[in-house]
């Protein structure tokens, strides 16, 4: 297995270092393209060099084997006419002999002199030692077919051993008192050889050369332009790190000159921009902050009087004692809403602490169910509670993880449309999950990106007298990632919703996958549908 993942990262780095270079990449195209186009210029160009020495050849060499036929034709018509014809051996040697003088030193080719057959004891000679097998039976074949002058390319073979590449040309002789050869004029092709080697080798150089030199030129160009992207990128990871100060340098006025320019003004008003939302945001905060503060002094004396008025609402008439439990009921509402506020403004203060303690999630969870059964039997529904783990210990703030629990449970039994709600717990050795499922008219996939924004609600024209402040989930996010944890939803119209909330056992410790599964469904549908409220 490891002899397998050594084979395997050798490819895997070398397509990472692929994906992540341009140098490379652009360098290799060229590199790669060069070799197509030269390789198919060289290619052409020795095609057209060899084309055109083989037909120079072939031309000169017909018409030296045409003039060499008609002398030695003239030479056996001469004979023929003598008072005594000579014998076939000597006819033979003269023709030869005449031809090799007309060939040169060194000679220019070669003659074979081969009887038709209709004499096996016919002489049949040839000169430098060339062998009969220089001559194709195709092509002999055809001489004697035809009896017409032909020719071809072949392999000159010779009695020490030697092969060359050649021509041969063939023609009929007829030789008086013996009847009918065939003469074969064969060229030597070894100096074209010798000139397409030479004219091979200093293309392969050439374009060697000219490929260097094109990689080259790709790889100092590339890295004129690679090197101002290289810059820019970094700029912006810097940029993008919080560091708004960084600018690209500007040099010249070319299109990466504009870019930068482009860049730097972009720059500028991000950072201006980021500026003024910091400033909003900050006004915000203490606006939140200091109203949520200055309200508590007001509300406790509203209160108060409030309370009065509630205590002796049957000393009142009705209509008095309707709207002194409706003042009991939205100062309730008006002080939880300002409980959240202030919550809020501490997480977004950035002074939210954590009084961690080792606590049994399990057991905080059957203590919030138990609270919440009162609840649940009013809407007229039961809620489970399911524990998959005996050992369920986290250090926790039991406080928030409460009010976690608190509100998603209220949360499910508000939207359970008359169905059960699920609770199960479970733990493995790095984490602690808790989720809650429920049955009732469930989420869209556009509101799971929604459901833990500040003051959403699942259904805008929903009368502000049912639910929540519209911060519980918010609240819960924040509470959440305080102990380092994750909070989950999943959703599908007319199947409910489910939340899961993963806890390290210790604060803010690395865990992998949370215990549960999001929701008892096909994981491919909860996958499509996940939205998570992780930071």
């Amino acid at each position: 297995m490891l002899a397998i993942d050594r084979l395997l990262s050798g490819p895997r780095a070398l397509r990472s270092t692929w994906r992540r270079s341009l140098i490379l990449r652009v360098t290799s195209t060229t590199l790669v393209l060069s070799l197509l186009a030269i390789g198919l210029l060289g290619f052409l160009l020795l095609s057209r060099i060899t084309t055109g020495l083989l037909d120079a050849k072939e031309r000169s060499a017909v018409t030296e084997a045409t003039v060499g036929l008609s002398e030695a034709q003239r030479l056996m018509e001469a004979a023929d006419t003598g008072a005594t014809t000579p014998v076939a051996g000597r006819l033979v040697d003269t023709v030869v002999t005449a031809l090799a003088a007309r060939a040169g030193s060194p000679g220019l080719f070669d003659v074979l002199l081969l009887n038709s057959g209709q004499d096996e004891a016919a002489p049949e000679r040839g000169t430098n030692l060339v062998t009969e097998a220089s001559v194709p039976s195709e092509l002999r074949q055809v001489v004697r077919e035809s009896l017409s002058q032909a020719w071809t390319f072949s392999e000159l073979r010779y009695l020490d051993g030697r092969s060359v590449p050649g021509l041969v040309v063939g023609a009929p002789l007829v030789i008086p008192t013996v009847g009918l050869y065939e003469l074969y004029f064969l060229f030597p092709l070894d100096g074209e050889a010798q000139t397409l080697d030479l004219v091979r080798g200093a293309v392969v150089v050439t374009g060697a050369l000219l490929i260097g030199l094109v990689v080259v030129v790709a790889l100092l160009v590339t890295r004129q332009v690679v090197a101002p992207v290289r810059t820019a990128a970094r700029t912006a990871s810097r940029f993008s790190e919080g560091h708004l100060g960084e600018r690209l340098a500007v040099h010249g006025e070319d299109d990466l000159a504009r870019l930068a320019a482009s860049f730097n003004d972009m720059a500028t008003s991000i950072a201006e921009q980021i500026t003024q939302l910091e400033q909003l945001s900050t006004l915000q905060q203490r606006f939140v902050s200091d109203v949520s503060h200055e309200l508590r002094t007001p509300l406790t004396t509203i209160r108060m009087a409030a309370d009065v008025m509630f205590e002796h609402r049957d000393a009142f008439d009705a209509p008095t004692a309707r709207a002194a439990e409706l003042l009991q009921a939205q100062l309730d509402r008006f002080e939880a809403l300002l409980v959240d506020l202030l919550e809020i403004s501490r997480f977004d203060a950035g002074v939210a602490v954590l009084e961690a303690e080792t606590v049994q999630i399990a057991d905080l969870v059957q203590r919030v169910v138990e609270t919440m059964a009162p609840l649940a039997e009013r809407a007229g529904i039961h809620v489970h509670l399911h524990s998959e783990s005996d050992e369920t210990a986290a250090r926790i703030d039991p406080r928030r993880i409460d009010r976690v629990l608190r509100n998603l449970i209220s949360n499910a039994i508000e939207h359970a449309d008359g169905h059960d709600v699920e609770v199960t717990v479970a733990s493995d050795e790095h984490a602690v999950a808790v989720t809650v499922r429920d049955f009732g008219i469930g989420l869209e996939a556009d509101q799971l990106e929604q459901v833990f924004e500040r003051f959403w609600r699942a259904d805008p024209a929903r009368a502000r007298t049912t639910g929540g402040t519209g911060l519980g989930l918010a609240i819960a996010v924040e509470d959440t990632r305080l102990h380092g944890g994750r909070l989950d939803v999943w959703g599908a119209p007319g199947d409910g919703a489910c939340f899961r909330l993963t806890l390290p056992r210790l604060p803010n410790a690395d865990f992998d996958e949370s215990p549960l599964p999001l929701a008892r469904v096909d994981p491919s549908e909860a996958v499509a549908v996940t939205a998570q409220a992780q930071p």
